[in-house]
């Protein structure tokens, strides 16, 4: 094409140039009428995806750490208020035997009001809520395990009460409670026969559906607790075993 315009035209390279700028123009137009883009709007418009992209990106990211950093010290904060809560209300009445299930039902109750009045947020504010309570309660020296008990009684049949996810709650109310239970070096085994056997019991007052999927959310706490413990229970029983007399 560049060949026959200077054939044709007899002219310096310079206005060969000028000559093939239209054609090219033309070629472009040919390609934008037939739906394909030029290279020209390729070039940009990969460019400006490219930037678009990495910026709603970023921002999204962004946005969702800052979320959940959120949700983790929102949850740390409902830890420790129920902590420090349960723990000065049992010091104050100085009876924590007698009083260490009076104020765990208190405190459910607060929590489900809470909940209620805020039209959302029981299956969050419940294993923190929970973890909360155990600790209190250990910190001034109490049953944890009947308190364990009553707690994922209490926040089962109050999820039922305000229409909650009753097996989420379970479940939540339970992790927080083992949770609560690892960190503070009680007996998880045995908090979590509690619990476990606590939120069916709390589920069979609710009717059959709400037994078969609390149970259902409860497998997984049992399997969990069972891998937690897998590797030192075998050492233990070894051990015991062969200090046994023949």
């Amino acid at each position: 094409m560049v060949k026959r315009t200077h054939e044709e035209e007899g002219a310096h390279p310079e206005k060969v140039m000028a000559k093939e700028e239209p054609e090219i123009k033309e070629e472009v137009t040919i390609a934008a009428v037939e739906g394909g883009p030029t290279m020209e709007e390729e070039i940009k418009g990969g460019e400006g995806a490219a930037a678009g992209i990495g910026k709603a990106g970023t921002t999204v990211k962004e946005g969702i750490v800052g979320s959940l950093k959120g949700i983790n010290e929102i949850e740390a904060e409902i830890v420790s208020l129920v902590r420090n809560t349960v723990a000065n209300t049992l010091q104050a009445t100085g009876s924590v035997t007698t009083e260490g299930l009076n104020v765990t039902k208190d405190v459910l109750k607060g929590a489900i009001a809470a909940a209620e009045e805020v039209g959302a947020g029981l299956t969050v504010s419940t294993k923190s809520v929970a973890k909360g309570v155990i600790m209190g309660v250990s910190d001034v020296g109490g049953d944890i395990i009947s308190v364990a008990g009553m707690t994922v009684k209490g926040a089962v049949k109050g999820a039922a009460e305000v229409g909650a996810d009753v097996a989420l709650v379970a479940r939540r109310t339970v992790d927080g409670v083992l949770e609560a239970t690892k960190e503070i070096g009680g007996n998880v085994e045995e908090v979590a026969k509690v619990v476990v056997t606590g939120a069916i019991e709390a589920a069979g007052t609710i009717g059959t559906t709400a037994v078969e999927t609390v149970k259902g959310m409860m497998i997984g706490v049992v399997e969990g607790v069972k891998e937690v413990l897998g590797a030192a229970l075998p050492k233990a029983t070894t051990t015991t075993t062969t200090e046994q007399p023949h």
